[in-house]
């Protein structure tokens, strides 16, 4: 059995998920977007082992806190190969969004995921799910024993999908990778990046009727988009 922590991290918010085999305390860290202090303060308060650092996509606001969480643990980091662009920009974008110089290089990426490999996680097994769109090398990680998946920002509570308005988006990618999700049990549990978990059964019909309907999330980027405009 898993349990799974929820941090609401950094100034946009972005969800980092602490997942916990219940037999062993083993922690697998995702998406640590920032705030490495209380991140470490939550996993001493209950008492997880943590043993590797994953990114769904490589985002600044999902990736901050990797660097010194490495340190302060010794364990490895993964994500997806093509994503490494968006990594090596993630303190600049960091500046350019929030306007905080975060004032840290971009960590090692100790393996790249791979669409079909998988991750032991305590007694558990997450299988890596390529899903491009939003970003090209952002995944799902799908955990079939426990009936749950972290999908990044995919997909959302509200029904709407992650932003594709980036030059290195693209929609049709999206769409298809949310399809690939739809594909799951209805009763998966998803984690997204910001935002509430839910049930995939509770979107599914409404990605089945309207499909190219849903656009930008209210609860995924729209603070990243006002920092944007802001910005400019």
């Amino acid at each position: 059995m898993l349990t799974i922590y929820r941090l609401s991290v950094g100034q946009l918010q972005s969800n980092c998920y602490l997942a916990v085999d219940q037999k062993s305390n083993d922690c697998m860290i995702v998406d640590p977007g920032d705030d490495a202090e209380y991140i470490i303060k939550k996993i001493t308060e209950i008492g997880a082992k943590p043993r590797l650092i994953v990114a769904t996509h490589a985002h600044f606001d999902h990736v901050m806190a990797v660097f010194e969480l490495k340190l302060t643990y010794k364990i490895p980091f993964y994500m997806h190969h093509r994503d490494e662009f968006l990594l090596k920009n993630a303190r600049s974008s960091s500046l350019y969004f929030t306007g905080v110089d975060p004032l840290i290089d971009p960590p090692k990426i100790d393996m790249y995921f791979k669409n079909g490999s998988v991750i032991k996680q305590g007694e558990n097994t997450f299988r890596i799910v390529w899903t491009p769109g939003h970003t090209p090398g952002s995944c799902t990680l799908y955990c079939q024993k426990e009936k749950l998946a972290f999908v990044g920002d995919l997909l959302f509570a509200d029904s709407t999908k992650g932003r594709y308005d980036f030059s290195y988006s693209d929609e049709k990618l999206l769409d298809k990778s949310i399809r690939i999700i739809m594909k799951f049990p209805g009763d998966t549990t998803l984690y997204s990046g910001h935002g509430n978990k839910f049930l995939l059964k509770a979107v599914k019909k409404y990605f089945k009727t309207n499909f190219r309907i849903p656009r930008v999330s209210v609860l995924g980027d729209d603070p990243l988009r006002r920092s944007c405009s802001e910005a400019r």
